[in-house]
């Protein structure tokens, strides 16, 4: 696993992360990239665990991931099905896990204040973080994609699926945007990627 996980996350957090993973049933496999989700958790029917990560994620938005994962397991392992996916017991957690890996030696300066303000109160995905999400962003392969919230009123946009959308105004969080082809009005993630059309 050392060798799966040397280049996706940062040097200085590798031993750290595996000692993290030193767990007999888990499994960590890397994924071709998902456009819905950077990670998941789930426990198998044979009884093991496995997180699955986007390959494609840079390698502070993997740990983060990783991290975030590695929280739903040890979450499940001890408080079961019974809770809430990202309820107080699992932020607990993840703000445990978090806290350690909080260094410069592991994250660029610039993202220590924005990630120990995101822990305050983890959300399900570290893209509804509006700050931490675009900080994020500066260390992805370049790409033509622009957030939402960077497409101008009335134009129209593409997301990855090939739809095509026309934003409209923002609600209180969120973005209303009309797919042109149906006619019907979605809410967006201010951070989701997408490609502004001429």
């Amino acid at each position: 696993m050392q060798f799966a996980l040397q280049p996706n996350i940062p040097e200085h957090s590798l031993q750290q992360v595996l000692e993290l993973l030193d767990v007999d049933d888990l499994e960590v496999k890397l994924k071709n990239e998902r456009k819905t989700r950077h990670g998941d958790y789930r426990k198998l029917p044979n009884g093991k665990h496995q997180i699955t990560i986007n390959s494609s994620l840079n390698k502070y938005r993997f740990l983060i991931t990783l991290l975030h994962e590695i929280a739903h397991f040890e979450t499940y392992q001890r408080y079961g099905r019974s809770i809430k996916p990202h309820g107080k017991e699992w932020k607990l957690i993840f703000q445990h896990l978090m806290l350690p890996f909080l260094n410069p030696n592991i994250f660029p300066k610039s993202l220590l204040p924005l990630l120990a303000n995101h822990i305050k109160n983890p959300k399900a995905s570290s893209d509804t973080d509006q700050r931490l999400s675009l900080a994020l962003k500066q260390f992805d392969e370049t790409n033509d994609l622009h957030f939402v919230f960077e497409v101008p009123l009335g134009k129209e946009f593409k997301i990855y699926n090939g739809k095509i959308f026309r934003r409209g105004a923002k609600r209180i969080k969120r973005f209303e945007c009309l797919e042109i082809k149906s006619g019907r009005t979605y809410l967006f993630n201010p951070n989701a990627e997408v490609e502004i059309l001429d």
